[in-house]
């Protein structure tokens, strides 16, 4: 078990049992010890609908009561609806999660009562296990009270004053509801303003989406979709519902950033923070100023407070999988959007409906109309992580190595070494190279001018890494 780049991950078979009791009860007595909570106190704690949440939920509750913690049991709700409701009690919170990931695996989100654990947390976490490790002997699932209805009714009324009455009506929008969490928020809400909703491949098993990289399956599903139900949109999200997928009138994925991008003029942002993987046209596409970080939420959440901290107002992150953070209150349309600094899927869905509606203008050419670079992301799945290290070794060992690896694609412009390494070739084109921070994967990030010239340079750039590392037969592929 290790913290990724959001939250803790492991396979399903070493999360079940002692680790999730383990780390139950080392985050309780983290939150202790910091004086972030004190005995007695409520926690709130929620899963996804993957099918080893319930049982690892419920080994968490068992042992959040045992540290002290008064466990209240939130059901199956999306991540950032958990937390705005234990922020508003002032409370902490665990989200039972794997996010995106096959089935096979599952995670753990840890909440303070002021937002996401930072990195700090997970050290101090990290510490705490291994300190209690050989203690963890009692396992029985805990049970109790549920407030799952008021947890998801508080977080509908959120975004129901996003948006003037009747904003989305005329629109005909899909909700892939697959297996998410947020399925059946996602209709009330888009409903509630109007708009005509068709329902789509729900799902009574598990089914991995990841947003950030949407399969050629998936793809197909959607622009199947399109045509058969004449949709001016589809939109669904990952499991835990804090990543949002909306595609465009012919079934075609809009970019995460882009999302995230669409949300900072919906909101008049001032300052915006966001990975060093989100589109490189950004910066020249608004008003306001970037900031940059690695990948993962605890860093774009870094990034805000340090904005907040210098006098900066209006504040807002996004990361490339499109789930957008709020650090600063926001004026919207019927009152105030109170700050959520956590990724969440549903403000980015809506102002995007809202801007196709706004315009009258496809999503297609909606998306044609901001000239951003073209961007696509893939990944080698089931890849060791001593292969993702090997490769990245090899490649920082000199710049000799790095160009002689690339040459392939072209000559080296210019290198970001902020996460991963993040190539601006001769030609303006970038691939970027990075191991997953949260599964064994080895994910690979191009630009290029148009489709056909960002699809060529993301196949090659994953098969120099497969074929790099397919000559370490000594590291084992994973799965």
């Amino acid at each position: 078990m290790k913290f990724g780049t959001s939250g803790l991950r492991g396979l399903v078979t070493d999360l079940q049992g002692h680790a999730s009791a383990l780390y139950a009860t080392a985050f309780a007595r983290h939150l202790l010890d910091a004086g972030l909570a004190k005995a007695g106190d409520r926690i709130f704690v929620a899963g996804d609908y993957r099918p080893s949440s319930p049982d690892i939920a419920a080994t968490c509750i068992g042992a959040l009561a045992r540290a002290g913690l008064q466990p209240i049991d939130c059901g199956a709700i999306p991540t950032p609806a958990l937390a705005l409701y234990a922020m508003s009690k002032g409370c902490a919170s665990l989200m039972v999660t794997g996010s995106h990931i096959p089935a096979d695996r599952n995670g753990i989100k840890f909440y303070r009562p002021d937002g996401e654990i930072d990195k700090v947390d997970e050290l101090a976490i990290t510490r705490i296990a291994a300190e209690i490790d050989d203690t963890i002997v009692d396992l029985t699932p805990g049970a109790a009270q549920s407030e799952e209805h008021q947890a998801a009714a508080l977080f509908l009324s959120r975004n129901r004053v996003l948006l003037p009455a009747g904003a989305l009506s005329g629109l005909k929008i899909g909700v892939y509801q697959h297996s998410t969490v947020a399925r059946d928020g996602l209709i009330d809400v888009i409903a509630g303003y109007g708009a005509q909703v068709v329902a789509l491949g729900r799902s009574d098993h598990f089914i991995p989406v990841d947003t950030e990289a949407v399969s050629a399956q998936t793809i197909e599903l959607l622009r199947g979709w399109a045509r058969e139900h004449d949709l001016d949109a589809i939109v669904s999200a990952d499991g835990d519902g804090d990543r949002p997928l909306v595609a465009d009138e012919t079934g075609i994925p809009v970019r995460g950033d882009l999302l995230g991008l669409i949300v900072a003029r919906f909101l008049e942002a001032r300052v915006v923070v966001t990975p060093v993987t989100s589109n490189s046209g950004i910066e020249a596409a608004g008003s306001y100023r970037v900031t940059r970080t690695k990948v993962g939420s605890p860093f774009v959440i870094e990034g805000m407070n340090e904005a907040t901290a210098s006098g900066e107002t209006a504040v807002m992150g996004f990361e490339a999988n499109g789930g957008v953070l709020t650090q600063s209150d926001f004026a919207v349309a019927n009152g105030a959007l109170t700050a959520l600094p956590t990724r969440d899927s549903f403000l980015p869905v809506l102002a995007t409906l809202f801007l196709a509606k706004q315009q009258n203008k496809p999503l297609s050419a909606i998306a044609a109309d901001f000239h951003l670079p073209v961007a696509a992301a893939d990944r080698l799945e089931n890849f060791a992580v001593e292969r993702s290290a090997a490769v990245m070794a090899h490649l920082r060992a000199s710049p000799a190595n790095l160009a002689a690896f690339v040459k392939p694609l072209g000559a080296i412009g210019s290198v970001s070494d902020i996460d991963g390494l993040r190539i601006t070739l001769a030609d303006r084109t970038v691939v970027h190279f990075r191991p997953s921070g949260n599964a064994p994967e080895m994910r690979c990030y191009v630009e290029a001018e148009d489709d056909a010239a960002a699809s060529s340079l993301l196949e090659k750039g994953l098969s120099l890494v497969r074929d790099w590392t397919n000559t370490l037969t000594r590291l084992p592929i994973e799965g």
